[in-house]
């Protein structure tokens, strides 16, 4: 039948966060660097600042692997059984719950003890976050802070480039500059984007073009 959509099936897993997936540019150079060297890190601890979308939670995921920790998130923050190393993503989505607070303030203090690596990730510095327990407000203000750039055009054009590979999508120099012109800055971004770019050229079984890109981003802007 003409103009029928074929039915696709959404079998999008997410980003891929193993190292070698990860893009290197200068926007997170220097955080890849304070990462790698998580062993000079002082009193072992350190929080890795960015907006949303600048690759700060695929670098936890690296160092966890890394370092073989147990991967935490602040918005469910609990005291984990004890490990050799400690991930913290959204560490602060724990502030202004007193049971999450509590939990961090007990995981720093354990993992002093034990001489393991804690490394947080959040928006911005401690300061901002708006702790209430004074004491848990002290040891995230003594922290070592590395900070995340927003991605710039050279690393977002080489994930679109990237996750348009993996999808098998051709997407010509005229496509990517428009993407690009016009998408919001952040890595998540791109992933949402290239997602979407792929469900509407296979349900339409059109080829990916520009015109199909201005479609896909207009959908996406009324949403």
């Amino acid at each position: 039948m003409m103009g029928a959509r074929q039915l696709v099936l959404d079998l999008d897993t997410g980003p891929r966060l193993g190292r070698e997936d990860f893009m290197p540019s200068q926007a997170n150079a220097a955080a890849l660097e304070a990462v790698d060297g998580w062993q000079e890190w002082p009193d072992l601890r350190m929080i890795l600042a960015g907006p949303g979308g600048s690759g700060r939670t695929h670098l936890a995921a690296i160092w966890a692997a890394d370092a073989g920790a147990a991967h935490l998130s602040g918005h469910t923050l609990a005291l984990p059984e004890p490990a050799r190393a400690y991930a913290v993503d959204d560490a602060d989505a724990a502030a202004g719950n007193a049971a999450r607070e509590e939990a961090l303030f007990h995981l720093l203090n354990r993992a002093a003890a034990q001489r393991a690596p804690v490394l947080m990730t959040a928006r911005d510095t401690p300061g901002t976050w708006g702790i209430a327990l004074p004491d848990l407000n002290s040891r995230l203000l003594a922290c070592a802070v590395t900070r995340l750039d927003r991605p710039d055009d050279t690393l977002l054009y080489m994930t679109l480039v990237k996750l348009g590979d993996e999808r098998q999508l051709a997407l010509d120099t005229a496509t990517l500059d428009f993407l690009l012109a016009r998408m919001d800055r952040s890595l998540s971004s791109a992933h949402r984007v290239i997602a979407a770019l792929d469900h509407a050229a296979v349900s339409r079984q059109k080829r990916v073009s520009r015109a199909l890109a201005a479609e896909v981003l207009a959908q996406m802007q009324t949403r």
